[in-house]
């Protein structure tokens, strides 16, 4: 009987743990980011390359700097002589995640977002509860009160009440 109420309290948090918030949107994120791999590898093989092909070669790996002369390269990647730099391959790679995360963005983000903001925004005009918005604080008005500030440290006012006069200038002790 022990037992049984061991393995259902085990059964509980980790439903529980899987119930979280955090672990769903974490799953529907790896989910949702695979299928835009297929998405990314398309435009990029579609458009990028096409548009850096008008440059130079279609393939970004094969954009590549030497450090140590004769750079040699076999057909099958494998470095024959010298030191070569592919720097292609980190741009290419770099694209593609700047190109994954626009998409993300605009797609998923920025969208989910506006739709949440406007879900409060119905919650709150539903039950009357609307925050006051803060009254914003001008650069003017800050220096002000930084100028009020030394000049009630100089004269040993605060609010207009003497504590302790002092001479204007360096501290002497």
């Amino acid at each position: 009987m022990n037992a049984k109420k061991e393995a259902a309290s085990i059964l509980d948090g980790f439903k529980a743990f899987l119930m979280r918030g955090n672990v769903i949107d974490l799953a529907v994120a790896v989910v949702i980011g695979a299928a835009f791999t297929n998405i990314v590898n398309a435009v990029v093989k579609g458009i990028i390359n096409p548009l850096v092909g008008a440059i130079g070669t279609k393939n970004l790996d094969h954009y590549s700097s030497c450090l140590k002369d004769p750079c040699k390269v076999a057909a099958d990647g494998s470095v024959e002589s010298g030191v070569p730099i592919m720097w292609g391959s980190v741009a290419g790679a770099a694209l593609s995640f700047l190109i994954t995360a626009g998409v993300v963005y605009f797609l998923m983000v920025m969208p989910m977002s506006k739709y949440l903001a406007r879900q409060e925004a119905r919650k709150q005009a539903r039950t009357g509860k609307t925050e006051p918005e803060p009254i914003p604080v001008t650069e003017l008005e800050v220096l002000q009160d930084i100028r009020d500030l030394l000049i009630a440290q100089r004269t040993g006012t605060v609010d207009g009440v003497v504590k302790q006069q002092r001479p204007a200038g360096p501290d002497v002790r």
